[in-house]
Order: structure tokens, then C-alpha cells, then sequence
């Protein structure tokens, strides 16, 4: 019974179908929009009025790849929530490799940085109480049937962890696409360590799956946004059947801080070799994800970045 949720990057996609579904839960008292740009923010705000009916959802600027940003964000969070939704983030082709002021690349950076300061920031100040949920992806434990292969770290210490969220791990060539789901598998070690650490709170990790009608095409080359804008969401994928709507990505994200058959410490995503369809403990299969070794090694990696954020 989540009477208060925060969503970053909540003004479109995922991120603002889940406030939707979430203030029509009745229980929903306070949906908080965390968004970077204030008129995006007021526009998503008035939608999501009109759809709902409902006068509920409020607005925090901060952006996710900014420590500082992030900081100050949560000093106008006055009172307690009770659970979050980690949106923000994605690819992030077009700047995946630039190197931000906390010396992670900008893919690391937006889809970790801040996430981690606003979740310990906010339970450092007592002011989260029940639920996190962290969007993870497929793209970590893979998906043969699109050449995807898992991420197969060599030792998953903290130094290789460090070297995913600088770049250097990828050498000369960084390929956004590639360095993701090395991003997420760090990101998802952390909250599985998180969830050891503070066993009161229910820390999820979850993939929304292939969804379409998310703003992932924004980020990526023009050539490779017109496919997948045209042609491979709304034509291939859906023959294939490979993809489900924004709705069921987004169902994802409320189930899993709302139902109580998603449990703490465990990351959820399509079953084996899949994109859509029912979530499984990705552990069954992909067993690194049961190394607490390594859980506790991507979290030393993400706060030797923090410290010089």
C-alpha cells in the first residue's frame, strides 16, 4: 500500500505511463515527478491530470547525471516516500562516452549516478520508507535469439567494475549498445546489495521488456531512429512477437513496488531467451547474480565515483 511514489524521468515513456497507472491505484495519495526540465515536467503534470482526474502529482527537478542536481532535489522532499521508481535513463548513444564531472561516462553516469545519491541520500534523512525498483534489461543475462549475448565480466571485481563506468573497460571502441548492459548488470548488483544491507526496505530490480513507445529512439543515431521509429516497433518486432505495449512495460514498474510476489533482492525480466511475456528471477539462470561478492564489488566501484561527484 504505496500512499507516495517518486518517478524519475516521469514526463513521458515509462516513466509518466507508470504515474498514470499508479494514481489510479486507490491507495495513491502523491505521485512525484522527477524530471530534468521544468516545462516537460508542468506539460506531463497537466496530461496526466486530464487522464486520470486526478489532482495529485506533484514536480522535483533534478537530473539523475548530476550529483549536485540530484543532491539539492532531495532537500525539497519534505516528507517521507514511500517508494521510488528509478526510471530515468536509457542508451544514450549520441553521449554514452563523454566523461561527466564524477569521472563516469555519461551512459553510467544518467542511468546510475544519481540514482544511487537520491536512494541514499533520501534513507540517510529517513525520508524512504517501503519500496526502490530499478529498471534493469534482458541485455544482461542476454537474449540469443537477437545475438545478445550475457555480460561475462572476468572477475567482476571492483576495479572492472570501476573501469564499466569509465569507459575504459571497452577500450578504444565504445559501442553504447554493447556497454549497456554492462551498466545495468553494475546498477543491478548494487540494488541487490542494498537490499542486504537495509532489509526493512524492498529493494527490485525489474525489466520492463521490449516496450514500445518509449523514448529509447530519441538517443540513438538518425539513421538507426527511423528503423527502429518505423519500422522495427510498430512493424517487425510486433510480427515477431517481441514487443508489448507501453501499458504492460509500465505494469511492470507498479507491480513490482506494489504486489507482494515481487520480493526484495531479487531482479525480475522475461524468462530465458525472451523479451515479453511472464517475469522470472533472473538468478535461476544467471547465476552471478547470486555472488554477494560481487554484489558488494559493484557498489565499492559506483561509490568511488560519488566520493568526487
Amino acid at each position: 500500500m504505496n500512499e507516495s511514489i517518486l518517478i524519475t524521468g516521469a514526463n513521458n515513456g515509462i516513466g509518466k505511463e507508470a504515474a498514470r497507472q499508479l494514481a489510479l491505484k486507490k491507495e495513491t495519495k502523491k505521485v512525484i515527478l522527477f524530471c530534468r526540465n521544468q516545462a516537460k515536467a508542468e506539460a506531463a503534470k497537466k496530461d496526466l491530470e486530464e487522464k486520470t482526474g486526478k489532482k495529485i502529482f506533484e514536480i522535483i527537478i533534478g537530473d539523475v547525471s548530476d550529483a549536485n542536481s540530484v543532491r539539492k532535489a532531495v532537500e525539497k522532499i519534505k516528507e517521507p516516500i514511500d517508494a521510488i521508481i528509478l526510471n530515468a535513463g536509457g542508451v544514450l548513444a549520441k553521449t554514452a562516452a563523454k566523461i561527466t564531472p564524477s569521472g563516469m561516462n555519461d551512459l553510467a553516469a544518467t542511468n546510475i549516478l544519481g540514482h544511487v545519491i537520491l536512494v541514499e541520500e533520501l534513507i540517510n534523512h529517513d525520508k524512504l520508507k517501503k519500496a526502490v525498483l530499478y529498471p534493469s534489461a534482458e541485455a544482461v543475462p542476454g537474449v540469443k535469439m537477437l545475438g545478445m549475448k550475457p555480460v561475462a565480466m572476468k572477475t567482476s571485481s571492483v576495479d572492472e567494475f570501476a573501469a564499466v563506468l569509465d569507459g575504459s573497460y571497452f577500450g578504444d571502441k565504445f559501442d553504447a549498445f554493447a556497454a549497456y548492459g554492462y551498466v545495468k548488470y553494475a546498477a543491478t548488483m548494487w540494488m541487490l546489495s542494498m537490499a542486504r544491507k537495509y532489509p526493512t526496505i524492498k529493494f527490485v530490480v525489474m525489466s520492463p521488456g521490449n516496450t514500445k513507445g518509449t523514448g529509447a529512439p530519441a538517443n540513438v543515431p538518425q539513421p538507426m531512429k527511423f528503423m527502429l521509429t518505423y519500422i522495427m516497433f510498430p512493424i517487425v518486432m510486433p510480427l515477431l512477437g517481441v514487443v508489448h505495449t507501453l501499458e504492460v512495460g509500465a505494469k511492470r514498474f507498479v507491480d513490482g513496488i506494489s504486489d507482494e510476489r515481487y520480493k526484495s533482492g531479487i531482479f525480475y525480466a522475461s524468462k530465458e531467451g525472451k523479451l515479453t511475456g511472464d517475469v522470472v528471477d533472473q538468478s535461476t539462470f544467471y547465476t552471478d547474480l547470486k555472488n554477494t561478492a560481487f554484489q558488494d564489488n559493484a557498489d565499492k566501484a559506483i561509490h568511488r565515483f560519488i566520493k568526487q561527484a
